[in-house]
Formats: C-alpha cells, sequence, structure tokens
C-alpha cells in the first residue's frame, strides 16, 4: 500500500518492559500528543540532527538513498540522514527480503548488498528462521564501527530491517561496553526485528536496552511480521511505537511524519 494512502498512525509509549503501552491515536493535521508528551520546541537555529541509517538485505547504496527520498524529505532541517549499505554483495536470486535487482551488471553504488548471511553454503539471509551461522556479521558490526568513527559524530541511528535488527544489536553491544560503539542519543527502527543465531537474540533480549527508541512497523507487513517488531520493541525501556496500515517499507506519510517530528524534537538543541 503506498504511503499516500495512509491515514491513521497510532503511537504507543511505554515506560519500560513489560509495562503496558499507551495508546494515542492522531489523524493527518490534528495533534493530540504533544501536550501530553510536553516536548520542547525547536529553534529555528538549531543543527539538523545527525542519523546514520543502515539499509536493509538485498538494497543498494543507491537504491536506500531512494527509498528514503521521502523521509528526507519529511525531516528536511531537522535530520540528515547518512545512508549506508552492508558490505556483503548479494546475488539476484539471493533471498526472500526486498525486491531483486534489475539482470546484468551494475555499478557499486547500485550492487544488492547485505550485513550477514544465515547460511554458510549460500548468500542468503532469513530473519525468521534459526540460522546455522551469522557469515559476515564480524565485517558487517566493522563497517558501522567505522562509518562512526570516519562519518560521525551521529546523534542517532535509523535501521530498516535486517539494518534495523543490526543497529539494535549495536546498541547492545555498546551498552555492554564496546568502545567500537558509542551510545546514540536515539534509535528508530523501522520493520525491525531480534536477531537470531550465536547469541544474538539472546543479548538483545537480556535487556533492557536503555537508548530512547522509536518503532516503525506495519500492520501488512509479511517480510517481518507485526508481532517480530514488538518482540524488539519490548526490549527498549521506554520504547515509542508507530504503526501504520502498509507493508514492508519506511513509511514517511503526514501521520507517521508527525511521529518522527514528535520524537526528534526531544533531542534538538
Amino acid at each position: 500500500m503506498a504511503t499516500s494512502t495512509l491515514s491513521e498512525a497510532r503511537l504507543q509509549g511505554g515506560a519500560g518492559i513489560g509495562s503496558r503501552p499507551l495508546m494515542f491515536n492522531f489523524r493527518s493535521g490534528k495533534d493530540h500528543v504533544r501536550s501530553l508528551w510536553r516536548l520542547p520546541r525547536i529553534m529555528a537555529a538549531s543543527p539538523p540532527l545527525r542519523v546514520l541509517c543502515l539499509a536493509g538485505f538485498r538494497q543498494s547504496e543507491r537504491g536506500f538513498r531512494e527509498k528514503t527520498g521521502a523521509l528526507r524529505k519529511a525531516l528536511r532541517g531537522r535530520a540528515e540522514l547518512v545512508c549506508l549499505s552492508g558490505p556483503h554483495p548479494v546475488a539476484d536470486a539471493a533471498g526472500p527480503e526486498g525486491a531483486g535487482p534489475d539482470p546484468g551488471p551494475c555499478p557499486p553504488e547500485e550492487q544488492p548488498r547485505g550485513w550477514w548471511f544465515s547460511k554458510q553454503e549460500a548468500d542468503v539471509f532469513s530473519a525468521l528462521e534459526e540460522p546455522t551461522v551469522c557469515r559476515g556479521l564480524e565485517e558487517a558490526l566493522g563497517t558501522v564501527a567505522q562509518a562512526l568513527s570516519k562519518l560521525g559524530p551521529f546523534d542517532g541511528i535509523l535501521g530498516f530491517s535486517q539494518g534495523a535488527a543490526l543497529a539494535a544489536l549495536v546498541c547492545a553491544l555498546g551498552q555492554a561496553g564496546d568502545p567500537r560503539f558509542p551510545l546514540p542519543r536515539f534509535i528508530i527502527l523501522v520493520s525491525g526485528f531480534c536477531p537470531r543465531g550465536l547469541g544474538l537474540k539472546e543479548a538483545i533480549l537480556q535487556g533492557p536496552l536503555s537508548v530512547p527508541s522509536l518503532h516503525v512497523f506495519g500492520d501488512t507487513d509479511c517480510v517481518i511480521p507485526s508481532q517480530e517488531s514488538m518482540q524488539l520493541c519490548s526490549r527498549f525501556a521506554g520504547a515509542i511505537a508507530l504503526t501504520h496500515s502498509g507493508g514492508h517499507f519506511i513509511p514517511a506519510a503526514a501521520p507517521q511524519r508527525q511521529g518522527y517530528l514528535q520524537f526528534l524534537d526531544q533531542f534538538a538543541e
């Protein structure tokens, strides 16, 4: 479903792990939650927040920039999005997540990539099955660490799908004291899930993770079912959930824009 057809978003906030989330309904043009959140107003001179954005599996660097174009426009003046794709090239028929590229050779920025693979003998990834390996994960973590060091500083991290699972893992490692991953001020996870395999899910589930978080997911997402995203959401203390009626994409229609901006307002200088 296209983002332009979305008429309503549901914004949920929880006080912590295990607490019953609050639910707010709002429609485009009607702000019912700002007075409850008591968020500071953004001054015109405030510099935009810098956000490192981690692509999903089988997304190219150029493709991910295009997929986040509507979001960049919605956040113009509030946030600068720096896109990063995975380190591993992925073949055309490599896996179920995302749409495959056009056949034939393509330049590096159009090469579909992934963060890690769930089989030793094939460049495939499944978010919903227990993997036999997490091949390439260390290279993925190194890629993110290098980006944080050389392209930063960043205020926050945004991840989509496999990139969201990696972003959550990065926060868990940072909270555990890994010097490569200083904790961001906030994290935005779109169609996220708890990464499985080699103790990864256990590391996330041990929470609570203290990073302020916004979790965005669709009710009709067939790639990452909403319950997977809700499980990841539950591992962050005080998490906010922004749901929509669509599927596996980064929504940026008016109702979601309102949710993004209200979340980011907390971190404006």
